[in-house]
């Protein structure tokens, strides 16, 4: 079975398929982090690669390719990517949501190396405008909404839902659509 994770930034997508991936035994891949890992070698932010993806395409496509190919050639292993439904699109597609608020309070109580924000209203801001980014892209690329909720086998907001709880809630829904492979 072949799990995808995806969503708002913020709403829980990378801990959720990290805690899958465990739970059931399966791989973890990330995009982000693959995409963060081009960034890195490239000298430059991921803000700043998600910008020059608006203009040139090798930022998406050259990640997006692997992970269509794994798609293919894998199974048992559990992806959170932005565009996982459309890479994948026989997997189990799960989308995560939560409000604007919570998804910049919980990415500036992470203090990632790379995201240096001084306000949750600057994460805010960022977030709003990553998502906008995210859409151009992939529709210029892809000619889709990445943030089309119809395009998802299982939806959930998690804005006041503790971790635990939301892991308990997916875990189960995903044990229910095993059973019935």
């Amino acid at each position: 079975m072949i799990i995808t994770v995806t969503g708002l930034p913020g709403s829980g997508n990378s801990s959720m398929a990290k805690m899958l991936a465990k739970e059931l035994g399966y791989k973890h891949y990330s995009a982000g982090d693959m995409r963060r890992q081009l960034a890195k070698e490239n000298g430059i932010t991921l803000a700043e690669l998600n910008k020059i993806g608006e203009t040139e395409s090798w930022t998406d496509v050259d990640v997006d390719n692997k992970l269509i190919a794994m798609g293919k050639n894998e199974d048992d292993f559990v992806l959170d990517a932005k565009i996982a439904e459309y890479l994948v699109p026989h997997a189990f597609k799960i989308f995560l949501t939560a409000s604007l608020h919570e998804r910049a309070r919980r990415i500036f109580s992470v203090k990632r190396d790379e995201e240096k924000y001084h306000s949750i209203e600057e994460v805010e801001t960022s977030l709003l405008a990553r998502v906008e980014c995210d859409k151009r892209r992939y529709k210029k690329y892809y000619d889709i909404n990445a943030y089309d909720e119809n395009n998802f086998d299982f939806i959930l907001d998690t804005t006041n839902i503790p971790i635990e709880k939301v892991f308990e809630i997916i875990l189960k829904k995903v044990k229910e659509v095993k059973e019935n492979i």
